[in-house]
């Protein structure tokens, strides 16, 4: 008598996809493996998994080549720069200019900020702030592109994602804690014209907040606060509000136009122009990406 032989489990799935299968006869009960596991669709397959050998043979021999091209055109411009510079402790370049005496005699006047650090970042220096905002989002899109590539699109299972959620010393310190964390974080934020504190440091602390309580209470609950749409178009909105806002007041102040946003009284909560709003984006900005980069190291997505 001929000795029956077992389908494999490719055959099974495929009579399954076909409708002439049941399922419940299609997988082993011991162990129970995920069906996903087995399904070898190109169309269900990374981006990357999908290149052919001569496609990924020929990105390996270009990729060094190109690399060594972009290192030595940075390294030429960057030497460049620094050639440029004049010596050090020269007559005409003393260690202490009038940039800096001005910030320092007329900073108060001219931003209404009592806190002259924050009205050099958001005001003298609101380009390069807007730059670094803008780094912060590149880096968590290009963390979030690389992610999906390799992981598919596929969510870890609820084993993965859970780390300590069912400890409950964690959970009960987590229910006081939290509130205070993000109470500090919102007062730091709006405190930042006026004391110690701004956008990137209260952004720091509400984005720790926000991962002390995934950590403890799991995504699912958070999901109904930042989900990926909410984090889009947070960042996004900040983002345009920063540019927007601050081509606006450059426009007037280099035309010597008066502005609809003004200093106020120095010391008042509502004071130093647009230096509270731009705390306030940039505190979302904060905030967002870091919980967005702990979300997707940890789960994949946001």
């Amino acid at each position: 008598m001929k000795k029956q032989t077992k389908p494999k489990l490719s055959e099974r799935l495929r009579t399954w996809d076909a409708g002439s299968f049941d399922l419940t006869e299609a997988i082993d009960p011991d162990p129970p493996v995920p069906v996903t596991e087995y399904d070898l669709r190109a169309e269900d397959l990374p981006p990357l998994a999908r290149l052919g050998d001569r496609q990924v043979r020929g990105f390996r021999r270009i990729y060094p080549w190109l690399a060594a091209i972009l290192a030595a055109v940075l390294v030429t411009i960057l030497l460049s720069a620094v050639l440029d510079l004049p010596p050090y402790g020269a007559a005409e370049n003393p260690p202490h200019n009038e940039v800096m005496e001005r910030y320092v005699a007329r900073g108060l006047a001219e931003t209404g900020a009592v806190n002259t650090v924050s009205g050099v970042i958001l005001d003298y220096r609101a380009f390069d702030t807007l730059g670094e905002s803008h780094v912060l989002y590149t880096a968590a899109t290009a963390v979030l592109v690389l992610l999906l590539s390799a992981s598919g699109g596929r969510d870890e299972p609820p084993s993965v994602r859970r780390i300590m959620e069912g400890d409950p010393i964690l959970r009960n310190t987590a229910r006081v804690v939290v509130p205070i964390v993000l109470l500090f974080g919102v007062y730091v934020i709006l405190n930042g014209h006026l004391g110690p504190g701004g956008g990137f440091a209260g952004g720091a602390i509400l984005g720790g907040g926000l991962i002390l309580y995934v950590i403890a209470f799991g995504f699912e609950p958070m999901e109904k606060l930042i989900s990926g749409r909410v984090y889009r178009r947070g960042i996004t909105a900040a983002l345009c509000f920063y540019s927007g806002a601050k081509c606006y007041s450059f426009f007037c102040g280099a035309n010597h136009l008066e502005t609809i946003f003004q200093n106020g009284t120095p010391g008042a909560i509502l004071s130093a122009g647009l230096i509270l709003p731009l705390n306030i984006a940039v505190g979302l900005i904060v905030a967002l990406t870091m919980y967005g980069f702990y979300s997707m190291f940890q789960r994949g997505r946001i």
